[in-house]
């Protein structure tokens, strides 16, 4: 047995590092994963059809193609649909093309990130889509691959990278940044509270999973384990997924055509937040799920990690009375038309508001004016000599 291996199983009762130098995380078996990528993909009928809504045709853009369940579908069910597919992990796109070659001629795959769709559809000539789907987050194959570094269950190198062509690893993020950025970034995307005491573990040990049980102990919270939220905040960073998704959720509402609709799969509460805050945007969609919809029982006991899905989506409405700089000559003519008559309606009912107000006042300022006279007159017959009881008396 190899130095590397006896040192390997005397560590197995305390994960930890097993080369510092080559930046490896530990895992809690010794068996590596032979990499396949397969996806079981989430609440795929719902998310599909749900985008589709009953077409059979149009351009749709995949924004988070992954295995190819999702596109894979909507090519099934709408026989004249085309569909434009992106992610960023080559691993993904090797697989899908495999899964999806019988719909060569039908899908076309771009290895880049989803915050490039509005500049490939520029690139293309293509204005605007007839849809837009998305299923955030990491994918199972990158947290099953112990290559890529995302789990803490699995021995590999300290990456975390979706697209292991461009950008800096775990490890170069871990070495860049300060004890207080690293706990601040932990605190902010994991919402883990002794961010601190695990970063400054961190950088002394350069090993996640044995840093954060350093700091905070083996025990396991609610059947989670200690290294889960920090292993999410650090993959959330070196891969930029909320500032991705901002980045694709601006972009939408200019790539929609009028009544195409948008559908988004998050699966933890910081993208669904910014999810759900786009979608509230009046003025661009009309919303096609007022709540999430969630995986059914069935399918969450086939996939455990379907249970936290939440889809939502939108429909592209008209820009109405909202004007652009982008608008022709005539139709900002006629927007202005029609606010000079709403203008005009509005004096119009003002003025009539006005005149039944003075009528009303003068009204009553007359009614005054006579009651008041007529308390005059009563106040001045007694002086004939009779009080006003005898006046009375005599009527």
């Amino acid at each position: 047995m190899s130095a590397r291996s006896d040192q390997a199983e005397a560590q197995l009762f305390f994960p930890g590092l097993i080369d510092a130098d080559d930046g490896w995380v530990w895992a809690d078996d010794e068996e590596r994963m032979e990499y396949q990528y397969q996806h079981a993909t989430v609440m795929c009928d719902e998310l599909v059809q749900t985008v589709l809504a009953g077409r059979t045709s149009g351009l749709y853009i995949d924004a988070t193609l992954g295995g190819g369940g999702h596109s894979e579908r909507l090519l099934e069910l709408a026989p004249e649909a085309r569909i434009l597919a992106f992610d960023r992990d080559i691993n993904a796109l090797e697989a899908s093309r495999h899964r999806l070659e019988k719909y060569r001629d039908r899908i076309e795959m771009v290895h880049e990130p989803f915050s490039s769709i509005a500049e490939v559809l520029k690139s293309r000539g293509i204005e605007r889509v007839d849809g837009i789907f998305a299923d955030l987050g990491v994918s199972s194959p990158q947290l099953d691959v112990a290559d890529r570094g995302m789990s803490f269950r699995l021995e590999g190198p300290l990456d975390m990278r979706m697209d292991t062509s461009r950008g800096e690893t775990a490890r170069d993020l871990i070495r860049r940044v300060t004890d207080e950025a690293l706990a601040d970034l932990i605190f902010q995307y994991g919402d883990e509270h002794r961010s601190r005491r695990i970063a400054r573990s961190i950088k002394r040990a350069l090993d996640l999973r044995k840093a954060v049980i350093r700091a905070v102990g083996p025990a396991r919270v609610g059947g989670v384990d200690p290294a889960t939220k920090t292993f999410q905040a650090i993959r959330i960073s070196v891969n930029d997924e909320l500032g991705e998704v901002e980045r694709l959720l601006a972009a939408i509402p200019g790539l929609l055509a009028p009544d195409g609709i948008v559908g988004i799969l998050s699966f933890h509460s910081l993208e669904d937040r910014l999810v759900k805050r786009a979608f509230a945007d009046k003025s661009n969609y009309e919303l096609v799920t007022k709540k999430p919809l969630t995986a059914s029982l069935r399918e969450v006991e086939q996939n455990a990690r379907s249970r936290s899905a939440k889809l939502r989506a939108g429909k592209k409405i008209e820009a109405g009375a909202v004007l652009s700089d982008t608008q022709p000559v005539d139709e900002l003519g006629a927007m202005r038309n029609w606010r000079n008559k709403a203008r005009e309606g509005e004096r119009a009912e003002t003025e009539s508001r006005v005149h039944r107000f003075t009528r009303k006042s003068k009204g009553s300022t007359e009614k005054t004016a006579n009651e008041k006279s007529a308390r005059e007159k009563r106040e001045r017959r007694p002086e004939d000599g009779r009080s006003a009881g005898e006046e009375e008396s005599d009527d």
